[in-house]
């Protein structure tokens, strides 16, 4: 059942891409940065992920608001809502609110990776409400001026009190998100 929810969330995040698909303009030169600053972008998407031994997974559907500061730093909020198979638990249903900063590599033509940091909260109603601080990387694949595509994995470690926030990486969890996105 998870395996197939999950496909199941992938296969409507992706779908909707290659029904629009057209071909993009690319940029004058591919070496010419794209100009963003105080552009805002809205995405959607599904993510799914576990804890480092896999024993423990989740999948659901994601969404994240950012505005670009200038043409390389961006600030996101993103939510999700996710389906949660703790071991032994039964099935239940969680979500995780969180606040990140990223840097884009703006001078790659059409596509454009990033790598950021986060911080925010995850909560449900199997899992105790805990802060969490991670890490993230991901590629966004303009299809067409204001639209793309976008692949991102995250590391996230948990913890309850800041105190603890640095003896807990090992304890943390893989989260990848796929979609789709516009600025405006």
């Amino acid at each position: 059942m998870k395996a197939s929810l999950l496909k199941s969330c992938l296969w409507l995040a992706v779908a909707p891409a290659l029904l629009w698909a057209q071909p993009a303009a690319a940029p004058s030169t591919s070496q010419e940065p794209r100009s963003i600053a105080g552009v805002r972008e809205v995405t959607f998407g599904g993510s799914g992920g576990s804890n480092r031994s896999l024993s423990d997974s989740f999948g659901g559907f994601a969404a994240s608001y950012g505005m670009y500061f200038n043409n390389e730093w961006q600030g996101v909020l993103r939510q999700s809502l996710n389906y949660h198979n703790p071991a032994g638990a039964g099935t239940t249903w969680g979500g995780s609110t969180r606040l990140a900063a990223d840097y884009h590599f703006t001078n790659l033509g059409l596509t454009m990776p990033f790598v950021g940091a986060s911080f925010g909260r995850i909560y449900g109603s199997s899992l105790r409400d805990t802060w969490s601080a991670g890490l993230e990387a991901g590629v966004k694949y303009y299809l067409q001026r204001k639209f793309f595509v976008f692949g991102m994995a995250e590391y996230n470690w948990l913890f309850e009190r800041a105190r603890r926030v640095d003896n807990n990486f090992g304890s943390g969890q893989f989260i990848f998100t796929t979609g789709l996105g516009f600025n405006f």
